[in-house]
């Protein structure tokens, strides 16, 4: 700009070199006056277009967009994207593969796993959460449970369900369904590429369907305790999940036959302790109560951090609660029970294993207004985000 406004200087100011000798300097400034008054139009007209060009096409850096710490970074354009990994998925039902690109896998896998009417966030969750798990075995090259070979992963829960291409398209696509698919491509578009990682290895990012208040440790469901995978308070469930609880009925006959006990417990008095879960979702002794000849008898042990049955003596016999809600067929290893009539009815609370994200919990978060990152981060504690790319290296 100091250029700009060297025109509007008057000419009064300017002086000759004082070894110039060929023209007084009066009649020099005289004929310059009147030549640079005429020339000044002309120079801002040249320059003024040169100074808006230069402001419209080098403008200023916008500032940057600020992020929450540890969320994905912003995605670059499609064109730039690199090429996907492959996935190969053994169809039970069919009994052949099916091999796709990493995030077709993705979506299928949601259509299974998550119902299209949750929030955006909560199935932006489940997209990352599912890619986290499949690229996990990828990257250690883990076909474990595969029956068949050159697949990398079954459409069972075994692994992660999945919905194959051919069913979208026709029950979905051309089924009146297309604008549930179109949310779930959305969720997965707009987390494309972004996997869970703790110190640099994708985690084992295990979800489940609904809690009764908590969530799990690890150790407390499987054998080994794992960092990310603790035990942390989910309320959400209760408000918004309409099938938090479920009950079973079983003859006494049943029940000690499917806990592999065998006849019926000793003659005379028995004690049996009937439990409920309170608000807080913690079970509590309700009473003690003599029963008559042939009742089981029931009493807890010891509860998980996340508010489970651990450890329970059925008829001096102790379980735990995963051993008691897998051979019963139970929901969740949150139950209480009631006995009447030659029968016991146990209720549950929640649904599946525990740990890792609740997707009901999740939705409930959602409408809540929390973000797929604020999601992931509260049910899988310290994890951090990275690409794909940086995982797998072709």
């Amino acid at each position: 700009m100091k250029d700009f406004r060297l025109w509007r200087r008057k000419p009064a100011r300017w002086r000759p070199a004082r070894r110039s000798r060929r023209l007084p300097a009066r009649g020099w400034s005289r004929r310059l006056l009147p030549a640079a008054w005429l020339a000044a139009p002309l120079l801002a007209a040249l320059l003024l277009p040169l100074a808006v060009v230069q402001l419209r096409h080098d403008p200023p850096a916008p500032p940057p967009t600020p992020q929450p710490s540890g969320a994905p970074a912003a995605r670059e354009p499609a064109a730039a994207e690199a090429p996907q990994p492959k996935v190969s998925v053994y169809l039970s039902r069919t009994r052949q593969i099916e091999t796709l690109p990493l995030e077709d896998y993705v979506t299928g896998v949601i259509a299974a796993e998550m119902p299209a009417g949750f929030e955006l966030e909560a199935l932006k969750a489940q997209s990352i959460a599912a890619r986290t798990f499949i690229v996990r075995r990828l990257r250690a090259d883990d076909r474990s449970g595969v029956p068949a070979a050159g697949a990398d992963v079954t459409d069972t829960v075994s692994h992660q369900a999945y919905v194959s291409s051919a069913v979208l398209q026709r029950d979905w696509a051309k089924a009146g369904r297309g604008a549930d698919l179109a949310k779930l491509r959305r969720a997965v578009r707009e987390t494309r590429g972004i996997v869970m990682t703790y110190r640099g290895e994708p985690i084992t990012a295990s979800f489940f369907a609904s809690s009764g208040g908590y969530t799990e440790n690890s150790e407390d469901y499987w054998k080994a305790a794992v960092p990310y995978l603790r035990s942390v308070a989910s309320p959400w469930d209760r408000e918004v999940n309409p099938q938090l609880q479920s009950t079973a009925t079983f003859t006494f006959s049943e029940l000690r036959a499917k806990l592999g006990l065998g006849g019926i417990a000793p003659q005379g008095a028995q004690r049996v302790l009937a439990s409920s879960a309170g608000a807080s979702g913690r079970l509590k002794p309700l009473s003690m109560e003599r029963t008559a000849a042939g009742l089981p008898q029931l009493e807890v042990l010891s509860l998980t951090a996340g508010h489970r049955i651990k450890e329970i003596s059925i008829d001096g016999r102790v379980f735990t609660g995963r051993e008691v809600r897998e051979r019963l067929g139970l929901r969740s290893s949150q139950f209480t029970w009631t006995i009447k009539k030659g029968q016991i009815a146990i209720t549950t609370y929640g649904n599946g294993h525990g740990v890792g994200m609740s997707q009901w919990g999740a939705n409930g978060m959602a409408k809540e207004g929390s973000t797929a990152t604020q999601i992931l981060k509260h049910y899988y504690s310290g994890i951090s985000f990275t690409q794909v790319s940086t995982l797998l290296k072709k």
